[in-house]
């Protein structure tokens, strides 16, 4: 990212105050809303996974109202009733939760959601560097180089990636690409110009994904609870994002 600032001429200079508020960022959400949730797919399905990840318009409404005041809409009170609903639905299935492990990763993916709910907020406020790349490199910077070190102090074993199978490069190449360079500026830019509780608009639709995907490729278990869950989750989370702004 900032080799591409480079080339495009953009001016990398940052300020003390924008440097420390990309590292407040980059662990909201690279460090603890991204690494720890990666982390806990260890116990929990992936698809699974993405539809908690689902919760985070519901997330940031709660934080709006609890930072800026923000009053609750009627639209926004069904899609709060309807999210929680959907969520019991999904966690309270038996063939999901096979050991105390999954629980633990259900409850660490919650707290991610909730990081990169904060994290969201946090951006459209702080005061971060004019060039979108410029910000995003920064936040990149400093969340691989804090990962960094906690892999090291957690003794994890590193491997070249010359190493990994076919299948494994791959999916590393498209997330770089497309969940890192493209997807995450634009979140960053986003951000700036429209309402933290719009951009999470996107909540509704990885899932969804997510979860065929895992059941297509991964022989994920794709029941008919989950498949209601995700529904009557999505509904609510619609009916937040498509209120209209007071």
């Amino acid at each position: 990212m900032i080799l591409m600032a480079i080339l495009l001429k953009q001016p990398l200079k940052i300020s003390k105050k924008q440097f420390l508020n990309s590292i407040i960022a980059s662990f909201f959400f690279l460090v603890y809303g991204n690494g720890v949730f990666v982390w806990a797919l260890r116990y929990v399905d992936s698809g699974f996974g993405a539809l908690l990840a689902s919760t985070q318009p519901l997330f940031v409404l709660f934080l709006l109202r609890l930072i800026d005041r923000k009053p609750l809409q009627k639209k926004s009170l069904i899609g709060v009733a309807l999210g929680m609903f959907g969520m019991y639905l999904l966690v309270s299935q038996k063939e999901l939760v096979t050991s105390e492990d999954t629980l633990l990763g259900v409850f660490m993916m919650l707290t991610c959601v909730l990081s990169w709910s904060f994290g969201s907020v946090f951006v459209s406020k702080a005061n971060l560097p004019k060039s979108f790349m410029v910000s995003t490199g920064y936040q990149m910077l400093a969340a691989s180089f804090i990962l960094f070190l906690l892999s090291i102090s957690t003794n994890e074993s590193w491997s070249s990636p010359l190493s990994w199978s076919r299948e494994v490069q791959l999916s590393m190449l498209l997330l770089i690409v497309f969940g890192g360079i493209i997807a995450f500026t634009a979140f960053n830019y986003l951000l700036k110009v429209v309402s933290p509780e719009k951009v999470s608009t996107s909540a509704y639709v990885n899932p969804v994904i997510a979860l065929f995907m895992g059941w297509y490729f991964l022989d994920e278990k794709l029941t008919p609870q989950s498949i209601i869950a995700s529904s009557i989750l999505l509904t609510g989370v619609y009916f937040i994002t498509s209120r209209k702004r007071k």
